[in-house]
């Protein structure tokens, strides 16, 4: 994938999170994908473990809208960095994360994310 190739890969696949869209996710995952983040460290694999998880993500969170930052290409896929945001109010969130992914046939194989919170927008 070139650069334009991957910013397009990731504001898709950022766009299935703000929708809170498991199936469509799970179409930028290989059925055998590698998946931690901060709630899942020692991570899960496949489609039907990254379903359940997703759907018991998306069930406890407010509205979200994923914003893509920057992507760098490195060996085997990319790396990028987003901004969350969701809630409202004082209920407001705000979240700086960045994703390594390894890809493999155009999709991901190994996704590992890292984040931090920030003060609500």
């Amino acid at each position: 994938m070139g650069m334009t190739e991957i910013e397009r890969f990731n504001a898709d696949w950022l766009q299935a999170w703000s929708n809170k869209d498991v199936e469509r996710l799970l179409t930028f995952y290989t059925e055998d994908a590698d998946y931690l983040d901060p709630q899942v460290p020692a991570g899960i694999k496949g489609h039907d473990a990254l379903r359940a998880y997703l759907t018991g993500l998306f069930a406890a969170l407010p509205a979200t809208r994923y914003t893509p930052e920057a992507v760098w290409d490195v060996e085997g896929g990319y790396c990028g960095r987003w901004y969350l945001d969701a809630g409202e109010g004082e209920a407001a969130m705000r979240m700086r994360g960045f994703d390594f992914v390894q890809m493999r046939d155009g999709r991901i194989s190994f996704n590992e994310v890292y984040t931090h919170t920030l003060p609500a927008a």
